[in-house]
């Protein structure tokens, strides 16, 4: 015991000592002598055979095989914190960061105003959301779980699938009755297109219904990289829209837009996902809230129930 005793000092002084920067800081955190601290770190170099840490009279740098060692610590300090706390889940409220990643237009849409609801109930964790249309890094710069629209190619992800991601064509009544109802994706040529140009856009509207396959290029003198902005045009009667059914389905059940080829979507193989980084341990926090995405979804994409009274033959 003594031996597990003096190892678990020696690795605690390394990551106090990587954490606050030096071994006077270290010391100050763990509530020992600075000499002591360099003692342990000597020791569990010796130990281990490798130089953890170089020292000079002005710094001190972790080595490679120290940050190497002090990341490994660091998860297994998180599992361990995690293990505690879920053994005390009835007594214990859930505390800390949670960063949140969220398409912007969807995230401000239709979670944004439920969101207050998930901190409600865990008044003592501190909720980050971030929105942009781009897709975050989510190991890289650190965010705890992202809803994602669209295929996923990063291999570091784990992926909850919550609903097809189905891209339909929309305009307002005004604008059809002074431009004339599209019959076929050929008509499309001949009305205002307006088009996104934000990230992951395409030059071409690839349509299809069922075994038919249609392309179009748009062109109109509307485009944007904000799809609310794009939207608001279409309101207006500028022209007609492609985006996700997510994005227009208030709109359509007020009547604002209308489906245009309701028989045909654009031809996209994605999906609307829950994702986080990869791996065993999932912070208690990263797990309340997949739950309660999921709770939120159990009856299907919220949107959807907008959308079949609205479809025409």
């Amino acid at each position: 015991m003594d031996q597990i005793n003096g190892r678990a000092d020696e690795l605690a002084a390394l990551l106090a000592v990587a954490r606050e920067g030096s071994f006077v800081a270290a010391a100050a955190a763990l509530q020992r002598h600075s000499t002591v601290i360099s003692k342990r770190v000597a020791a569990l170099e010796r130990r281990l055979g490798v130089r953890l840490i170089e020292r000079t009279t002005r710094r001190l740098k972790i080595t490679e095989a120290g940050e190497r060692l002090v990341d490994r610590l660091q998860i297994a300090a998180d599992i361990i914190f995690e293990a505690e706390q879920n053994a005390a889940a009835d007594a214990i409220e859930l505390r800390g960061r949670l960063r949140i990643a969220l398409p912007a237009a969807m995230g401000r849409q239709w979670l944004a105003p439920i969101l207050p609801d998930f901190a409600r109930r865990y008044p003592r964790l501190e909720v980050e959301v971030d929105y942009a249309e781009r897709y975050v890094d989510l190991v890289g710069e650190g965010f705890d779980v992202a809803l994602r629209i669209g295929a996923l190619g990063d291999s570091r992800l784990v992926a909850r699938r919550l609903g097809e991601h189905k891209i339909v064509l929309g305009a307002s009544p005004q604008y059809l009755e002074h431009h004339g109802v599209p019959l076929s994706p050929a008509d499309l040529a001949d009305h205002n297109l307006l088009r996104y140009t934000g990230p992951v856009s395409t030059p071409e509207w690839r349509l299809r219904n069922g075994n038919l396959r249609e392309s179009v290029f748009p062109t109109g003198n509307f485009r944007s990289n904000d799809i609310g902005a794009l939207l608001e045009a279409a309101r207006q009667g500028i022209g007609i829209v492609g985006f996700g059914d997510w994005s227009m389905a208030r709109d359509f059940a007020t009547g604002k837009l209308v489906r245009v080829l309701p028989h045909w979507s654009f031809e996209v193989d994605e999906g609307i996902y829950l994702v986080r980084p990869s791996g065993q341990f999932t912070p208690a926090r990263t797990e309340a809230f997949i739950e309660w995405v999921l709770a939120l979804f159990s009856d299907g994409l919220p949107w959807h129930t907008d959308l079949p009274a609205l479809q025409t033959s």
